[in-house]
């Protein structure tokens, strides 16, 4: 380093000085209360490195001392002991791991980390023994960056802490995780400003000790809030994938920075512009890099093999597998998201789902990447053995050694198509339903018990949410069986009353037929049958109702024509309404309501005898016009009205009745915001009272 002056080595000797004051007073802390935990062990000891790293740089600001090769080997001991003190807190609680050794996966990084220090510290003690040789401490070699990723270590280790910490439990850290990684932060952008202009800046060097200060009072609040550290935390894969690769793409694009940088200083003239195009040819790289489908799969591979003890995160599959199957978004039928579902768990690019269907034969139901296939055979070779053997067939395994799956002949029409891979049936209640085939993954990879039971679980699931959308197809079929069974229904009801008024017409014709009067009222009830008929027609050919748009119309003449139309039947009603009355209007549909009204003077007339009277009464009650029916017939009892009489398809006429005139009368007026009610009694009559809005 160059000569300082006298200001500057005290600003940097009281920095340092105090911050090492600061944390000795907070290892002497630590020891009276340490109680022999490991973390707090680990703790201890970092905040110890910390404490002689931070005096023995005052030392060198204050007497000039050529301690820089003692500093830096300070520092890195400092930094190893924080990452193995994280390492530590960073250990599942669910791996029953014991208090003096990580989880195996940690583990492993921890070796990463141990040759990236030891080879760190390599460098500066080759420095230190042969000044030159690796370039000194204002030339660009590869400690400045190697402290530099130190540094993003760091911080990625105290995000993982806060971010894998329970909410509840994250005031225990959330203080440490601020002092440390405002400590990590600091040397990332002291060591970015050297690694950027080849040389280490005075002043933030001696800044950093204020900011070491200013950061004891946090790491002491952690520590007092947190006497054992031992909280329960989780690393998910997810996680350790995105900082992995985030991780990567730094060490990526550091390389390409000091390739950047040699470039443009030996390529003369066309140094700059080499050194652009290395930039973008680095840059277009990592991007292919980081949306290769393959380079992912390969990378999970890597990290499951190299991390952790299980291949799969067992909640993330699950509730992603869920969310797939559930989730309407991409607008597939749920057969294809199976297909997806299914194929993305294992990292396949395609697969073929087979559904059984009416007489046992399977047939192609969604296929994902792969050319349609041909249906599947009840008797096929290879649908017996899945039945018998409930396997997941590996096709590889197959190949490489048959005699595991003893019995098994693959079908030529298998071999026709191309990567196939795994072959999964989906039982549903000890029933093959289903088949699935996989193709080859992107990224080679071996299937193991895990993977079996991965799938095996996942295909049962499947084929319950595979169950359950064939039972909902049966039902909305069954429900437009049922509407197309209830227009029939009614149109039998309609032809039935058309019926019975054209053989009242023939009956009488014999009687009448020379009297003009009957003649042309004949016609009026054959010109009506023919109206109701080819609406009938209409609605048969249409297969559903056919309505009439509501419109305001006057309910008087609507009763006058019913009164008209059942005059030919006895007894004949009686219509009982003022003048006042003309004008009253309702909005409906003028044929249904007619056709309501009238059906339920024709029940008057079929439960009264010739000689009983019926009357029609039309009157207002609040906002309502009330069309009250009463007869003096045979009447119903109170268990009848309550239970039988608005049913549908339940009748007391025997096959002349079809049971829906009543319960059709009610769901319209309801329909139109009115109500019906009904009082009898048995052999004294009954009284219906039709509630209808009145138009404003």
């Amino acid at each position: 380093m160059e000569q300082l002056s006298d200001w500057s080595i005290n600003i940097g000797a009281v920095a340092y000085g105090f911050a090492a004051l600061a944390n000795l007073g907070l290892v002497v802390l630590l020891v009276t209360s340490w109680r022999g935990r490991l973390q707090g062990g680990l703790f201890l000891a970092s905040v110890s490195a910390t404490t002689l790293w931070a005096a023995t740089l005052g030392l060198q600001s204050l007497y000039d001392y050529p301690l820089l090769p003692l500093i830096f080997l300070l520092k890195i001991l400092r930094d190893g002991l924080w990452f193995w003190f994280f390492l530590r807190l960073l250990a599942p609680v669910a791996e029953q791991v014991t208090s003096w050794h990580l989880s195996p996966r940690l583990r492993r990084f921890g070796w990463v980390l141990l040759i990236l220090c030891g080879g760190l510290v390599a460098l500066h003690v080759a420095e230190w023994l042969q000044p030159g040789g690796v370039g000194g401490l204002i030339g660009y070699d590869l400690r400045l960056p190697g402290h530099l990723l130190l540094a993003i270590i760091g911080l990625a280790l105290v995000e993982q802490l806060f971010r894998n910490t329970p909410a509840q439990q994250r005031w225990g850290i959330k203080y440490l995780c601020l002092g440390l990684g405002s400590g990590f932060a600091y040397d990332f952008y002291m060591y970015a400003d050297a690694v950027l202009f080849g040389r280490l800046d005075i002043y933030i060097w001696d800044a950093g000790g204020f900011v070491q200060l200013l950061t004891v009072p946090l790491i002491a609040i952690a520590a007092a809030r947190n006497p054992v550290w031992s909280l329960n935390l989780f690393v998910s894969r997810g996680v350790v994938f995105h900082s992995v690769a985030v991780l990567a793409a730094g060490a990526y694009l550091l390389v390409m920075a000091a390739g950047g940088y040699f470039i443009r200083y030996w390529g003369g003239e066309w140094g700059a512009v080499a050194q652009l195009i290395f930039f973008f040819g680095a840059g277009l790289v990592l991007l292919v890099l980081l949306f290769s489908g393959q380079i992912r799969s390969r990378f999970k591979v890597f990290l499951s093999k190299h991390f952790f003890s299980y291949k799969y995160d067992y909640r993330d599959e699950w509730l992603n597998f869920t969310a797939a199957l559930a989730s309407e978004v991409s607008g597939l039928d749920v057969r294809e998201r199976v297909v997806q579902a299914m194929a993305d768990m294992v990292d396949s690019p395609g697969g073929v789902l087979w559904l059984k269907d009416g007489v046992g034969n399977y047939s192609v139901a969604a296929n994902w990447n792969v050319p349609t296939s041909q249906g599947v055979m009840k008797d096929d070779a290879l649908v017996v053995f899945m039945r018998d053997k409930g396997w997941l067939v590996n096709m590889n395994e197959y190949y490489d050694t048959p005699e595991i799956y003893t019995g098994l002949t693959i079908p030529a029409w298998l071999e026709q198509i191309p990567k196939t891979w795994l072959l999964i049936p989906l039982f549903q209640d000890n029933c093959l339903c289903a088949l699935l085939l996989l193709q080859q993954p992107r990224a080679p990879r071996q299937i193991n018990w895990e993977d079996r039971d991965l799938l095996k679980t996942a295909a049962s699931q499947a084929a319950s949410y595979l169950a359950l959308a064939e039972a909902s197809a049966a039902l909305t079929e069954a429900r437009q069986f049922e509407a197309f069974n209830r227009l029939s229904a009614y149109v039998v009801h309609d032809l039935k009353n058309v019926v019975g008024q054209l053989s009242l017409v023939t009956a009488n014709a014999k009687r009448f037929g020379q009297n003009p009067a009957f003649m042309a009222d004949a016609m009026v009830t054959v010109d009506h049958a023919v109206s109701k008929m080819q609406k009938m027609l209409a609605q048969l050919r249409q297969g559903r109702p056919i309505h009439q748009s509501a419109t305001a119309v006057k309910l008087l003449p609507i009763l006058k024509e019913v009164m008209l139309h059942r005059g030919a039947a006895h007894p004949v009603p009686e219509l009982l309404t003022g003048d006042e009355l003309d004008g009253v209007m309702v909005i409906a549909e003028r044929d249904r309501l007619a056709a309501v009204i009238e059906h339920v003077v024709q029940n008057a007339q079929e439960a009264t005898p010739d000689d009983g009277w019926i009357k029609v009464c039309l009157y207002m009650m609040e906002q309502n016009i009330v069309v009250e029916i009463e007869d003096n017939g045979c009447g119903m009892d109170e268990k009848f009205i309550r239970e039988r009489l608005f049913k549908p398809f339940d009748t007391t006429k025997g096959n002349t009745g079809m049971g829906i005139g009543v319960y059709e009368c009610r769901e319209f007026l309801r329909g139109i915001g009115g109500d019906v009610s009904v009082v009898s009694r048995p052999e004294v009559g009954t009284r219906f009272q039709l509630y209808i809005p009145q138009a404003s």
